[in-house]
Protein backbone atom coordinates (compact mmCIF):
# COMPACT_ATOMS: atom_id res chain seq x y z
CA UNK A 1 0.00 0.00 0.00
CA UNK A 2 2.80 2.30 0.84
CA UNK A 3 4.67 1.83 -2.47
CA UNK A 4 1.72 2.54 -3.87
CA UNK A 5 0.60 5.50 -2.50
CA UNK A 6 4.16 7.08 -3.52
CA UNK A 7 4.16 5.84 -6.81
CA UNK A 8 0.79 8.09 -7.23
CA UNK A 9 2.14 10.85 -4.87
CA UNK A 10 5.16 11.02 -6.97
CA UNK A 11 3.15 11.41 -9.91
CA UNK A 12 0.92 14.13 -8.16
CA UNK A 13 3.95 16.18 -7.11
CA UNK A 14 4.70 16.44 -10.99
CA UNK A 15 1.93 17.26 -11.78
CA UNK A 16 1.18 20.11 -8.83
CA UNK A 17 4.55 21.54 -10.27
CA UNK A 18 3.28 21.98 -13.64
CA UNK A 19 0.21 23.07 -12.16
CA UNK A 20 2.17 25.73 -10.03
CA UNK A 21 4.45 26.87 -13.38
CA UNK A 22 2.15 27.64 -15.10
CA UNK A 23 0.16 29.75 -12.80
CA UNK A 24 3.27 31.67 -12.34
CA UNK A 25 3.38 32.33 -15.95
CA UNK A 26 -0.11 33.40 -16.16
CA UNK A 27 0.43 35.76 -13.28
CA UNK A 28 3.42 37.56 -14.59
CA UNK A 29 1.77 37.77 -18.10
CA UNK A 30 -1.83 39.48 -16.75
CA UNK A 31 -0.10 41.30 -14.01
CA UNK A 32 -1.68 44.60 -13.21
CA UNK A 33 -4.94 43.17 -14.74
CA UNK A 34 -8.02 42.51 -12.80
CA UNK A 35 -10.58 40.46 -14.12
CA UNK A 36 -13.39 37.63 -12.58
CA UNK A 37 -12.20 35.18 -15.24
CA UNK A 38 -8.40 35.90 -13.54
CA UNK A 39 -9.51 35.58 -9.81
CA UNK A 40 -11.20 32.15 -11.21
CA UNK A 41 -8.17 30.48 -12.63
CA UNK A 42 -6.35 31.78 -9.60
CA UNK A 43 -9.07 30.31 -7.45
CA UNK A 44 -9.02 26.97 -8.97
CA UNK A 45 -4.53 26.67 -9.23
CA UNK A 46 -4.68 26.99 -5.45
CA UNK A 47 -6.95 23.85 -4.82
CA UNK A 48 -4.66 21.81 -6.86
CA UNK A 49 -1.68 23.33 -5.50
CA UNK A 50 -3.60 22.25 -1.95
CA UNK A 51 -4.58 18.97 -3.23
CA UNK A 52 -1.41 16.96 -2.33
CA UNK A 53 0.47 15.94 0.92
CA UNK A 54 3.78 16.45 1.99
CA UNK A 55 6.35 15.05 4.40
CA UNK A 56 8.64 17.73 5.44
CA UNK A 57 8.74 19.86 8.62
CA UNK A 58 7.14 22.86 7.39
CA UNK A 59 8.96 26.16 9.54
CA UNK A 60 7.77 27.60 12.63
CA UNK A 61 7.90 31.44 11.71
CA UNK A 62 6.72 32.71 15.12
CA UNK A 63 5.74 36.47 15.50
CA UNK A 64 7.47 38.54 17.56
CA UNK A 65 5.99 39.56 21.04
CA UNK A 66 5.35 42.16 23.13
CA UNK A 67 7.10 42.45 26.60
CA UNK A 68 5.66 44.80 29.40
CA UNK A 69 8.36 47.21 28.55
CA UNK A 70 6.53 47.81 25.42
CA UNK A 71 9.46 46.52 23.58
CA UNK A 72 8.95 43.96 20.33
CA UNK A 73 11.47 41.12 20.68
CA UNK A 74 11.91 38.79 17.85
CA UNK A 75 11.31 35.12 18.22
CA UNK A 76 14.22 32.77 17.26
CA UNK A 77 14.39 29.31 16.51
CA UNK A 78 17.13 27.68 18.07
CA UNK A 79 18.14 23.60 18.29
CA UNK A 80 19.71 23.22 21.60
CA UNK A 81 19.48 19.35 22.24
CA UNK A 82 18.91 16.37 19.67
CA UNK A 83 18.35 12.39 19.79
CA UNK A 84 18.12 10.33 16.92
CA UNK A 85 14.60 10.58 16.96
CA UNK A 86 14.29 14.25 18.39
CA UNK A 87 15.07 17.75 17.98
CA UNK A 88 14.66 20.10 21.48
CA UNK A 89 13.74 23.49 20.16
CA UNK A 90 14.33 26.53 22.04
CA UNK A 91 12.23 29.82 21.00
CA UNK A 92 14.25 32.33 22.09
CA UNK A 93 13.79 36.31 22.89
CA UNK A 94 15.98 38.95 23.47
CA UNK A 95 14.82 40.06 27.51
CA UNK A 96 17.14 39.73 30.49
CA UNK A 97 13.84 39.25 32.29
CA UNK A 98 14.21 35.52 33.79
CA UNK A 99 10.69 33.15 32.84
CA UNK A 100 9.94 30.03 33.78
CA UNK A 101 11.05 27.02 31.42
CA UNK A 102 8.40 25.29 30.08
CA UNK A 103 8.87 22.15 27.82
CA UNK A 104 6.07 20.95 25.57
CA UNK A 105 5.09 17.88 24.38
CA UNK A 106 3.94 17.95 20.93
CA UNK A 107 1.65 14.90 19.49
CA UNK A 108 3.27 12.13 17.69
CA UNK A 109 -0.19 11.71 15.87
CA UNK A 110 0.79 12.20 11.92
CA UNK A 111 1.62 15.61 12.19
CA UNK A 112 4.85 17.92 12.78
CA UNK A 113 5.57 19.85 15.82
CA UNK A 114 4.40 23.11 13.61
CA UNK A 115 0.43 21.52 13.98
CA UNK A 116 1.13 23.92 17.59
CA UNK A 117 2.08 26.96 15.83
CA UNK A 118 -0.72 28.91 17.96
CA UNK A 119 0.20 27.19 21.45
CA UNK A 120 3.98 28.14 21.06
CA UNK A 121 3.10 31.73 19.96
CA UNK A 122 0.38 32.41 22.97
CA UNK A 123 3.43 30.62 25.57
CA UNK A 124 6.47 32.56 24.22
CA UNK A 125 4.84 35.63 25.15
CA UNK A 126 5.66 34.95 29.37
CA UNK A 127 7.89 31.63 29.35
CA UNK A 128 10.93 30.35 27.90
CA UNK A 129 9.74 27.72 25.50
CA UNK A 130 11.10 24.42 24.41
CA UNK A 131 9.36 22.00 21.95
CA UNK A 132 9.64 17.88 21.31
CA UNK A 133 10.28 18.43 17.35
CA UNK A 134 9.81 14.83 16.28
CA UNK A 135 11.80 13.69 12.89
CA UNK A 136 9.76 11.37 10.83
CA UNK A 137 10.42 8.00 11.37
CA UNK A 138 10.44 7.32 7.53
CA UNK A 139 13.67 9.58 7.08
CA UNK A 140 15.29 7.61 9.83
CA UNK A 141 17.61 4.52 8.89
CA UNK A 142 16.31 1.70 10.37
CA UNK A 143 20.31 0.76 11.77
CA UNK A 144 19.24 3.44 14.46
CA UNK A 145 16.94 0.89 16.42
CA UNK A 146 13.23 0.88 16.87
CA UNK A 147 11.02 3.33 18.46
CA UNK A 148 8.38 2.34 20.86
CA UNK A 149 6.26 3.40 23.85
CA UNK A 150 8.95 3.45 26.16
CA UNK A 151 11.88 4.95 23.58
CA UNK A 152 8.60 8.06 23.68
CA UNK A 153 9.01 8.09 27.78
CA UNK A 154 12.85 7.84 27.78
CA UNK A 155 12.76 11.08 24.92
CA UNK A 156 10.38 13.10 27.56
CA UNK A 157 12.78 12.46 30.42
CA UNK A 158 15.99 12.92 28.52
CA UNK A 159 14.90 16.63 27.78
CA UNK A 160 13.69 17.24 31.24
CA UNK A 161 17.01 16.17 32.51
CA UNK A 162 18.71 18.66 30.14
CA UNK A 163 16.69 22.04 31.04
CA UNK A 164 17.27 20.54 34.46
CA UNK A 165 15.20 21.24 37.56
CA UNK A 166 12.08 23.67 37.95
CA UNK A 167 11.16 22.96 34.33
CA UNK A 168 7.16 22.81 33.76
CA UNK A 169 6.60 20.13 31.31
CA UNK A 170 3.07 20.33 29.35
CA UNK A 171 1.87 17.63 26.92
CA UNK A 172 -1.53 17.82 24.59
CA UNK A 173 -3.37 15.19 23.41
CA UNK A 174 -1.79 11.65 22.76
CA UNK A 175 1.76 12.61 25.23
CA UNK A 176 -0.47 12.97 27.83
CA UNK A 177 0.04 9.83 29.23
CA UNK A 178 3.87 9.84 28.25
CA UNK A 179 3.82 13.03 30.59
CA UNK A 180 2.42 11.65 33.31
CA UNK A 181 4.55 8.35 33.65
CA UNK A 182 7.49 10.45 32.88
CA UNK A 183 6.68 12.72 36.17
CA UNK A 184 5.72 9.28 37.86
CA UNK A 185 8.98 7.84 37.30
CA UNK A 186 10.88 10.68 38.12
CA UNK A 187 8.97 11.64 41.18
CA UNK A 188 9.46 7.90 42.40
CA UNK A 189 13.04 8.29 41.97
CA UNK A 190 13.44 11.51 44.07
CA UNK A 191 15.03 12.90 41.19
CA UNK A 192 15.54 17.25 41.04
CA UNK A 193 14.44 17.06 37.91
CA UNK A 194 11.17 16.30 38.66
CA UNK A 195 8.45 18.73 36.60
CA UNK A 196 7.44 22.00 39.08
CA UNK A 197 4.14 21.99 37.07
CA UNK A 198 2.57 18.93 34.67
CA UNK A 199 -0.13 20.59 32.45
CA UNK A 200 -2.14 17.65 30.60
CA UNK A 201 -4.33 19.21 27.94
CA UNK A 202 -7.00 17.01 26.19
CA UNK A 203 -5.08 13.65 26.45
CA UNK A 204 -6.67 10.15 26.82
CA UNK A 205 -5.55 9.41 30.93
CA UNK A 206 -8.65 7.06 30.83
CA UNK A 207 -10.16 6.35 27.89
CA UNK A 208 -13.18 4.51 29.39
CA UNK A 209 -14.59 7.63 30.62
CA UNK A 210 -17.01 8.83 28.14
CA UNK A 211 -15.55 7.43 24.86
CA UNK A 212 -15.83 8.84 21.46
CA UNK A 213 -15.85 7.29 18.20
CA UNK A 214 -11.88 6.89 18.14
CA UNK A 215 -12.51 5.37 21.16
CA UNK A 216 -15.18 3.03 20.23
CA UNK A 217 -12.89 2.40 16.78
CA UNK A 218 -9.91 1.08 18.89
CA UNK A 219 -12.22 -1.44 20.81
CA UNK A 220 -14.37 -2.40 18.19
CA UNK A 221 -11.26 -4.28 16.14
CA UNK A 222 -8.76 -6.66 17.97
CA UNK A 223 -5.03 -6.01 18.15
CA UNK A 224 -4.22 -8.34 15.16
CA UNK A 225 -6.58 -5.83 12.76
CA UNK A 226 -4.67 -2.73 13.54
CA UNK A 227 -1.23 -4.61 12.74
CA UNK A 228 -2.87 -6.22 9.95
CA UNK A 229 -4.51 -3.14 7.84
CA UNK A 230 -2.52 -0.10 9.08
CA UNK A 231 1.13 -1.29 9.97
CA UNK A 232 2.77 -0.69 6.40
CA UNK A 233 6.78 -0.89 5.22
CA UNK A 234 9.02 2.36 4.08
CA UNK A 235 9.65 2.07 0.76
CA UNK A 236 13.19 1.69 -0.75
CA UNK A 237 13.62 5.39 -2.04
CA UNK A 238 13.57 6.74 2.09
CA UNK A 239 16.69 6.56 4.48
CA UNK A 240 13.74 4.44 7.11
CA UNK A 241 13.67 1.65 4.17
CA UNK A 242 12.38 -1.19 5.87
CA UNK A 243 10.54 0.31 8.92
CA UNK A 244 7.07 -0.53 9.97
CA UNK A 245 5.32 2.30 9.68
CA UNK A 246 1.64 3.73 10.80
CA UNK A 247 2.16 5.73 7.64
CA UNK A 248 1.07 9.44 7.73
CA UNK A 249 -1.69 9.01 4.48
CA UNK A 250 -3.54 6.55 6.14
CA UNK A 251 -4.04 8.60 9.48
CA UNK A 252 -4.82 11.53 7.79
CA UNK A 253 -7.65 9.95 5.79
CA UNK A 254 -9.11 8.78 9.15
CA UNK A 255 -9.00 12.03 10.28
CA UNK A 256 -10.50 13.92 7.17
CA UNK A 257 -13.38 10.94 6.81
CA UNK A 258 -14.25 11.76 10.64
CA UNK A 259 -15.22 15.23 9.28
CA UNK A 260 -15.21 15.02 5.58
CA UNK A 261 -18.29 17.38 5.05
CA UNK A 262 -16.77 20.34 7.24
CA UNK A 263 -13.82 20.05 4.84
CA UNK A 264 -15.35 19.98 1.77
CA UNK A 265 -17.09 23.23 3.20
CA UNK A 266 -14.03 24.50 3.46
CA UNK A 267 -12.59 24.20 -0.07
CA UNK A 268 -15.48 25.63 -1.17
CA UNK A 269 -15.27 28.70 1.10
CA UNK A 270 -11.75 29.15 0.75
CA UNK A 271 -12.69 29.06 -3.42
CA UNK A 272 -15.35 31.94 -2.94
CA UNK A 273 -13.59 33.60 -0.81
CA UNK A 274 -10.70 34.01 -3.69
CA UNK A 275 -13.32 35.43 -6.31
CA UNK A 276 -14.78 37.42 -3.66
CA UNK A 277 -11.16 39.25 -2.58
CA UNK A 278 -11.59 38.14 0.74
CA UNK A 279 -8.05 37.55 0.72
CA UNK A 280 -7.20 37.32 4.54
CA UNK A 281 -10.11 35.22 5.61
CA UNK A 282 -8.95 32.72 2.55
CA UNK A 283 -4.98 33.07 3.83
CA UNK A 284 -6.22 31.17 7.39
CA UNK A 285 -8.03 28.72 5.60
CA UNK A 286 -5.20 27.73 3.04
CA UNK A 287 -2.64 28.36 5.81
CA UNK A 288 -4.47 25.40 7.95
CA UNK A 289 -4.43 22.95 5.27
CA UNK A 290 -1.13 23.42 4.44
CA UNK A 291 0.16 22.83 7.83
CA UNK A 292 -2.57 20.05 7.94
CA UNK A 293 -1.46 17.94 4.87
CA UNK A 294 2.12 18.28 6.07
CA UNK A 295 2.10 14.58 7.53
CA UNK A 296 4.81 12.46 9.12
CA UNK A 297 5.09 8.51 9.39
CA UNK A 298 4.84 6.88 13.22
CA UNK A 299 7.07 3.86 14.52
CA UNK A 300 4.76 0.80 13.77
CA UNK A 301 5.38 -0.73 17.63
CA UNK A 302 5.13 2.81 18.60
CA UNK A 303 2.03 2.99 17.55
CA UNK A 304 0.61 -0.45 17.79
CA UNK A 305 1.82 -0.50 22.11
CA UNK A 306 -0.44 2.68 22.29
CA UNK A 307 -3.43 0.94 20.64
CA UNK A 308 -2.81 -1.96 23.22
CA UNK A 309 -1.40 0.14 26.62
CA UNK A 310 -4.07 3.42 26.20
CA UNK A 311 -6.63 2.41 24.08
CA UNK A 312 -7.83 -1.50 24.52
CA UNK A 313 -5.94 -2.53 27.96
CA UNK A 314 -6.33 0.79 29.73
CA UNK A 315 -3.26 0.47 31.77
CA UNK A 316 -2.36 3.29 33.13
CA UNK A 317 -5.61 3.74 35.23
CA UNK A 318 -5.90 -0.15 36.12
CA UNK A 319 -2.48 0.34 37.76
CA UNK A 320 -1.11 -2.13 35.81
CA UNK A 321 1.43 -0.14 33.16
CA UNK A 322 5.14 -0.80 33.27
CA UNK A 323 7.85 0.97 32.55
CA UNK A 324 10.89 -1.34 30.86
CA UNK A 325 9.42 -4.20 33.43
CA UNK A 326 8.94 -1.46 36.18
CA UNK A 327 5.23 -0.65 37.44
CA UNK A 328 4.22 3.14 36.94
CA UNK A 329 2.94 4.60 40.42
CA UNK A 330 1.29 8.09 40.15
CA UNK A 331 0.89 8.57 43.43
CA UNK A 332 4.52 8.76 43.98
CA UNK A 333 3.87 12.32 42.56
CA UNK A 334 3.67 14.87 45.20
CA UNK A 335 5.35 18.17 44.83
CA UNK A 336 4.25 18.21 41.48
CA UNK A 337 1.40 21.40 40.56
CA UNK A 338 -1.04 18.95 38.35
CA UNK A 339 -3.29 20.97 36.26
CA UNK A 340 -5.68 19.24 33.37
CA UNK A 341 -7.65 21.17 30.53
CA UNK A 342 -10.94 19.75 28.52
CA UNK A 343 -13.10 21.05 25.95
CA UNK A 344 -16.42 20.45 26.61
CA UNK A 345 -17.24 19.73 22.27
CA UNK A 346 -14.23 17.81 21.97
CA UNK A 347 -15.18 14.85 19.65
CA UNK A 348 -11.51 13.12 20.12
CA UNK A 349 -11.06 13.35 23.69
CA UNK A 350 -13.97 12.68 25.84
CA UNK A 351 -14.72 14.88 28.65
CA UNK A 352 -13.78 13.33 31.79
CA UNK A 353 -10.32 11.47 29.90
CA UNK A 354 -7.97 13.90 30.99
CA UNK A 355 -9.69 14.46 34.58
CA UNK A 356 -9.12 10.98 35.81
CA UNK A 357 -5.02 11.88 35.95
CA UNK A 358 -6.39 13.95 39.41
CA UNK A 359 -7.60 10.23 40.72
CA UNK A 360 -4.42 9.08 39.72
CA UNK A 361 -2.54 11.35 41.18
CA UNK A 362 -3.78 10.79 44.75
CA UNK A 363 -0.54 12.14 46.14
CA UNK A 364 -0.54 15.36 45.07
CA UNK A 365 -2.55 17.63 47.62
CA UNK A 366 -6.01 19.22 46.37
CA UNK A 367 -4.31 22.71 46.61
CA UNK A 368 -1.94 21.65 43.44
CA UNK A 369 -4.47 20.59 41.78
CA UNK A 370 -6.35 22.36 39.04
CA UNK A 371 -8.90 21.51 36.22
CA UNK A 372 -10.11 23.71 33.57
CA UNK A 373 -13.29 22.53 31.42
CA UNK A 374 -13.63 25.12 28.41
CA UNK A 375 -17.27 25.92 27.26
CA UNK A 376 -17.46 26.20 22.97
CA UNK A 377 -14.55 24.23 21.98
CA UNK A 378 -13.37 21.21 20.51
CA UNK A 379 -10.31 19.43 20.30
CA UNK A 380 -7.81 21.43 18.33
CA UNK A 381 -9.85 25.06 20.35
CA UNK A 382 -8.26 23.51 23.57
CA UNK A 383 -4.53 24.61 22.51
CA UNK A 384 -5.25 26.53 19.60
CA UNK A 385 -7.49 29.62 18.37
CA UNK A 386 -9.45 32.47 20.48
CA UNK A 387 -10.79 31.03 23.34
CA UNK A 388 -7.11 28.45 23.86
CA UNK A 389 -5.18 32.47 24.05
CA UNK A 390 -8.41 34.31 25.88
CA UNK A 391 -9.54 32.02 28.37
CA UNK A 392 -7.59 28.78 28.52
CA UNK A 393 -3.87 29.91 28.30
CA UNK A 394 -4.16 32.51 31.45
CA UNK A 395 -5.12 29.67 33.72
CA UNK A 396 -2.34 27.90 32.95
CA UNK A 397 -0.08 31.32 32.86
CA UNK A 398 -1.32 32.02 36.67
CA UNK A 399 -0.28 28.84 38.08
CA UNK A 400 2.96 28.93 36.64
CA UNK A 401 3.89 32.38 37.36
CA UNK A 402 2.34 31.52 40.74
CA UNK A 403 5.49 28.57 41.01
CA UNK A 404 8.05 30.71 39.60
CA UNK A 405 7.81 33.21 42.11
Amino acid sequence: MYQNYQTLANANESFRFMSQAFNLFVSEAFKGIESPALSKFHAYQEQIDLMGLTHKRPAFELEAVTDVMGQTLEIQEELVHQTAFCHLVKFRKDTKERLPKVLLVAPMSGHFATLLRGTLQVLVQDHEVYITDWLNIRDIPKSVGEFDFDGYIDEIIVALKFLGPKTHLMGICQPTVACLVATSLLAEDEDPCVPASLTLMAGPIDTRVNPTKVNELAQSKPFEWFEKNLINVVPAQFAGAGRRVYPGFIQLSAFMNMNLERHQQSFKDLFKLRIDGMHEKADQIRDFYKEYFAIMDLSGPFYLQTIDKVFQTHQLPKGELTYKGRLVNPRAIKKTFLTTIEGDRDDICGVGQTLAAHDLCSGIPLYMKTHHLQAGVGHYGVFSGRKWAAQIYPVIRSIIQSIHR
